[in-house]
């Protein structure tokens, strides 16, 4: 599942996001999610999220 619609993502559910540093390279980041950032239901770069260790960045990927 892509990380586009916000009733996709649960907290505690395991994601990988891109930080807004590594968006030119892509690289993303493993972790839980602590907080659901992005109010709206769809958003098309993904749903912006807190991750347990603090990192923010938008989900490309539910685990």
């Amino acid at each position: 599942m892509n990380g586009k619609k916000r009733a996709d993502i649960k907290i505690g559910a395991e994601v990988e996001i891109v930080l807004k540093k590594d968006q030119k390279s892509g690289i993303l980041t493993k972790g839980i999610v602590k907080d659901i950032l992005t109010n709206s239901q769809i958003h098309p770069h993904g749903i912006k999220v807190r991750l347990l260790g603090g990192e923010v960045g938008r989900v490309k990927k539910i685990l």
